[in-house]
């Protein structure tokens, strides 16, 4: 007999999904993908579907109100989770906590403390609304929760959630739902952008914590030394607080399957934040067999002995990573290699994480 889930796709329908929505997408199809043993039933605000979350394997409830006021009506009131439903996910810390079946599993997906760790790169406005959801899910004894960082999970003891409450569930780089862009498509976008040869890709959004201004002039430093890094582009959308890109060539948003052949082309790809809940763009990365330099702040490559590991506050560390990279082999056993690291990362086995974090 199936079990009816009801999970939260509101991040699909904010500005900016980010990481966060990479995850409901993800997690979504790994649930789908384990046949016979879920109906999913994704809970949205009002507003036009995108062709995005019409395409996901699950049976949609729009819930009359924007957006804004479903993420305040949450901890109050579960609109939109179906009665039958015997889990109820939230997938971020908006909700919602409650509903469905009387005997019903509460979950929440916690992917960081980053409000706290740089709380100059945050909104008063924002930090508030962290700290009273972090308080809600810390009373809530019933609700469990799930990190995708063994760190985090550590973390959220001492702030009074129960160690038998937390569950690690890892996140999944494969995506069989877009195949990269053939090269000649990556090359023929560049060109438009004034880029004829080898480049240097940072892929994310474009904010104060992903320090992109020391990026820019470590490339800088390690270009001039060196010019098989070629340019830097930088790919994803502008996000909050304003960064100085310099000479960096920005190409904004791509297509899914344009950023996986940037990914795959790029001579290296930097990923140097300040701060990070896990990190999926260098993992993605290494998944297209690229050469990776991240800073020791970025949870998710922190154990991986192929990444060129930088300090990210010293430039001159990156600028080295950058070089240090281009060291390191470009053949197929390489790129394998790199490849074969991440391979545990899968959105069927994320899952599968979570299913067990269920029962």
């Amino acid at each position: 007999m199936k079990r009816t889930v009801s999970i939260s796709v509101d991040q699909l329908y904010r500005r900016q999904p980010g990481g966060i929505g990479t995850y409901v997408r993800g997690l979504v199809e790994g649930l789908a993908s384990l046949e016979g043993q879920f109906d999913l039933v994704g809970v949205a605000p009002r507003g036009a579907v995108s062709e995005e979350v019409r395409s996901l394997p699950l049976q949609l409830t729009s819930v009359p109100v924007p957006l804004g006021v479903l993420t305040r009506l949450w901890p109050l009131i579960p609109l939109g989770v179906d009665r039958e439903s015997l889990i109820v996910h939230a997938t971020s810390m908006a909700g919602p906590f409650a509903g469905g079946a009387p005997e019903a599993v509460h979950s929440v997906a916690m992917h960081d403390l980053l409000w706290r760790d740089e709380p100059q790169m945050t909104t008063r406005r924002g930090i508030k609304f962290h700290e009273e959801r972090l308080a809600l899910i810390a009373r809530r004894d019933d609700l469990r929760v799930f990190t995708t960082s063994p760190t985090l999970a550590e973390r959220l003891v001492p702030l009074g959630i129960a160690a038998e409450r937390i569950h690690f569930a890892r996140l999944g780089v494969d995506d069989s739902r877009h195949l990269a862009a053939a090269s000649d498509a990556v090359a023929a976008l560049l060109k438009v952008h004034g880029v004829t040869g080898a480049y240097t890709l940072y892929a994310g959004t474009r904010e104060p914590r992903k320090n992109i201004t020391r990026l820019v002039e470590a490339h800088r430093q390690a270009r001039q030394r060196r010019d098989e890094l070629g340019p830097l582009v930088l790919v994803g959308p502008a996000g909050w607080g304003g960064v100085d890109t310099a000479d960096a060539i920005v190409l904004g948003s791509v297509e899914r399957s344009m950023l996986l052949g940037l990914y795959r082309d790029a001579a290296v790809v930097a990923y140097v934040a300040l701060a990070e809940g896990w990190g999926l763009p260098p993992v993605e990365a290494l998944h297209a067999g690229a050469r990776v330099v991240a800073s020791s702040a970025v949870p998710s490559v922190a154990n991986n002995s192929l990444v060129v590991h930088v300090d990210p506050l010293d430039e001159s560390s990156v600028a080295a990573g950058l070089l240090s990279a281009l060291d390191q082999g470009t053949g197929d056993r390489d790129r394998q290699a790199r490849r074969a690291s991440v391979a545990d990362l899968t959105w069927r086995q994320a899952a599968m994480d979570h299913v067990a974090g269920w029962r």
